[in-house]
């Protein structure tokens, strides 16, 4: 069983790239998933986060996540907003961070007790793939380079999810950022 949490701001597709990503595990690669959103105030530039729940077997339990395995931020300043994505994280719980600041990083290994990071810009390959600073596809293709989830699945549950002309241009972020990320 895997547990993760997303985070980000209203507005980036977080609950969005729950719903593809566990389409996509659930589709694609013959596993169980279930998605709990918490939307907050509801509007956009608001902190929103969403756990997911993904094993091998039917997933029985419908509740947050409190002990994550992975944490993907979609926006490195959610932490200057009051939200802690540490909380519940476990001496092997890796983070998926959407930014390549060096400042940013240190800061996230500083503050955080993140076993592994991983980080890549996914707001500007969005933005150079689809037009629009939404980074829910380049992160979900950020988020495959750790193992959780293949490439290959996020790219078919995008193009589902978005349809033709969208989903190529989001899948093609997922591609670019899944080619870019770095481990720190």
């Amino acid at each position: 069983m895997i547990k993760m949490k997303f985070y980000g701001l209203g507005g980036q597709g977080v609950v969005t790239a729950a719903k593809i990503f566990s389409t996509a595990v659930s589709l694609y690669e013959d596993k169980y998933a279930i998605t709990v959103p918490a939307y907050g105030h509801e509007r956009r530039g608001a902190p929103v986060y969403t756990d997911i729940v993904v094993d091998d077997r039917p997933v029985l339990i419908n509740s947050f996540v409190y002990v994550p395995d992975v944490v993907l931020v979609m926006d490195e300043t959610i932490v200057d907003k009051n939200v802690d994505v540490s909380i519940g994280i476990h001496e092997d719980t890796i983070l998926v961070l959407n930014s390549d600041s060096p400042d940013v990083i240190a800061r996230y290994e500083k503050e955080f007790g993140f076993k592994e990071i991983y980080y890549v810009n996914g707001t500007r390959i969005a933005v150079e793939n689809i037009g629009r600073g939404i980074p829910n596809g380049s992160m979900l293709g950020a988020l495959s380079a750790t193992g959780v989830v293949k490439i290959e699945s996020i790219e078919k549950a995008i193009t589902d999810s978005f349809g033709e002309k969208a989903g190529e241009l989001n899948a093609k972020a997922a591609r670019e950022a899944y080619g870019k990320i770095k481990k720190l």
